[in-house]
């Protein structure tokens, strides 16, 4: 795997979003954010994902998707429950993933991490090949962003506490450390 141009991984699936613009001047990437999705809420599979990311879900598939549809969101990457691995914002661009937040004192941000979405849900282990995908991707990311370190890589509910739980109490923190640390993971 190798990140080549303005922050494309090779191995990953393009599905290019609309939701991201440039990051302001002089900011260093030195945070990443671990999400969640699935949707409709609790089901894996699907377009759905690619449909909000593209701005082009509808509201008429699913109840849920009424409250949704508006949204103009999306993070770099997705990790499939297959590990699938797509790609929706170049990983040098402010995609729009981690809304209203703070790390250390700072606001925005979307204007210094690379977001990355793990399809699943707050309370359903995630599985043995998206905690795989996860760790190489990030060994990757640190490789070319050396300044995010193990100790800036988060979940969204540390930037967003009270608004957002994600990748919540099902991600387990210790093995996926274990995994970046392991000669296995690069």
């Amino acid at each position: 795997m190798e990140i080549i141009g303005q922050g494309f991984l090779d191995e990953a699936r393009q599905c290019l979003s609309p939701n991201y613009d440039e990051r302001p001047s002089g900011v260093d990437v030195d945070l990443l954010v671990i999400h969640n999705i699935s949707l409709p809420p609790g089901q894996f599979g699907g377009r759905w994902i690619d449909d909000l990311f593209l701005n082009q879900l509808d509201p008429n598939a699913d109840p849920y998707f009424q409250d949704i549809c508006e949204l103009r969101v999306a993070a770099h990457l997705l990790i499939r429950r297959d590990a699938e691995l797509v790609q929706y914002v170049p990983l040098s661009k402010r995609a729009w993933h981690a809304g209203p937040s703070m790390f250390q004192g700072c606001r925005n941000c979307n204007d210094f991490s690379i977001g990355i979405e793990l399809e699943g849900a707050d309370d359903v282990p995630y599985t043995d090949v998206q905690y795989q995908m996860l760790a190489q991707v990030v060994n990757h990311i640190i490789q070319h962003y050396p300044a995010i370190t193990p100790e800036r890589i988060v979940g969204h509910s540390d930037i967003a506490p009270g608004r957002k739980t994600d990748p919540g109490a099902a991600f387990d923190w210790l093995r996926f450390k274990q995994r970046l640390a392991s000669v296995d993971a690069i």
